[in-house]
């Protein structure tokens, strides 16, 4: 059909106000559709009961389109991972993802129900055990007013390891200012806990080696051997799973490096040899290997021991007062 006759500069005031309204009524009918947010959307730091002992996890489940519910879930090892479909009908929710480090190959199984403010499931991993887990909802951490920083502290005082113990069986050596693991390990905890702070600290790691700085022990800051590799999730300078830094700093295998790290609330800012790779990001929940998912209180310094070989050294921590 040429509607190039009907269409004239003439006929535009007598169409105008009948193509508005029908461009009200497309708007109404489909253009403005919107989900009204489920009560299981949000974030949820969880506690998984394997076989008596607690370990932590998290959860976090968001709307995509008009009627769909997505999310993300870090379980007790491993990083984030997405989920492309959560089920929530009736107060009970149901979600699977496949495995990442697990040694099963079936898909982990998650269902859950949701009463008042808390959740209550049970988990099946991909080797088929099945665990009960309870959840609470995150804090949100953000602050009203800005920290006022009190004076540095040195946690580590280059001789011994005096503020610190070994989650296990200790290989850690202090000796000449440095605070070394020869060998994949146990972690290293501060006896302190700590809430907003700004950390110093230098790391040196071996070729191929791989380290984490737990901040709270909840916010793992990678370690690793990333000289020359793109940024990603789960090298140098990345809080594991969550936030890629922007810039890849790393200096080569058996150099010092240095981080820098401003944390208040959830919202990191994160100078890596020098350069901001991150700034005033917020990191959504725990990471794999936290531990606790208690979010809402202070927590330590932890160091990784458990992936490889590694050295520290000019450990500062200046707390928020």
């Amino acid at each position: 059909m040429n509607l190039s006759g009907f269409i004239k500069p003439s006929n535009l005031p007598r169409l105008l106000p009948t193509a508005f309204l029908l461009l009200v009524i497309f708007t109404a009918q489909f253009g403005n559709k919107s989900m009204a947010a489920s009560p299981i959307e949000g974030r949820w730091d969880i506690t998984i009961d394997v076989d008596g002992k607690a370990s932590p996890s998290w959860l976090e489940v968001r709307h995509s389109g008009t009627s769909t519910l997505i999310g993300q879930f870090t379980g007790i090892v491993g990083s984030a991972r997405p989920i492309s479909r959560v089920i929530f009908k009736d107060g009970k929710m149901s979600f699977a993802i496949p495995p990442q480090w697990e040694k099963g190959t079936n898909d982990m199984t998650v269902e859950g129900t949701l009463e008042g403010e808390k959740l209550t499931g049970t988990l099946t991993t991909s080797e088929g055990k099945s665990y009960k887990w309870k959840g609470v909802r995150a804090p949100s951490l953000r602050r009203q007013t800005a920290p006022v920083w009190g004076k540095p502290v040195t946690l580590f005082n280059g001789n011994d390891m005096k503020g610190w113990h070994a989650e296990g069986e200790n290989q850690w050596i202090a000796k000449n200012g440095i605070l070394q693991s020869p060998k994949s390990g146990a972690n290293l905890v501060t006896e302190t806990k700590y809430d907003d702070f700004k950390l110093h600290i230098e790391f040196r790691i071996p070729k191929g080696s791989n380290s984490g700085v737990y901040l709270r022990g909840r916010y793992e800051v990678q370690v690793t051997d990333s000289k020359g590799m793109e940024p990603a999730l789960d090298q140098m300078g990345a809080v594991y799973g969550f936030i890629t830094p922007s810039e890849m700093v790393a200096k080569e295998a058996g150099e010092w490096n240095t981080l820098d790290i401003t944390l208040i609330g959830r919202f990191l800012t994160l100078v890596a040899n020098g350069k901001t790779v991150i700034t005033n990001q917020e990191i959504p929940g725990i990471t794999g290997g936290a531990i606790d998912s208690n979010e809402g209180e202070p927590g330590p310094l932890l160091i990784q021991g458990d992936h490889g070989p590694v050295e520290y050294r000019n450990i500062v921590i200046t707390p928020a007062k």
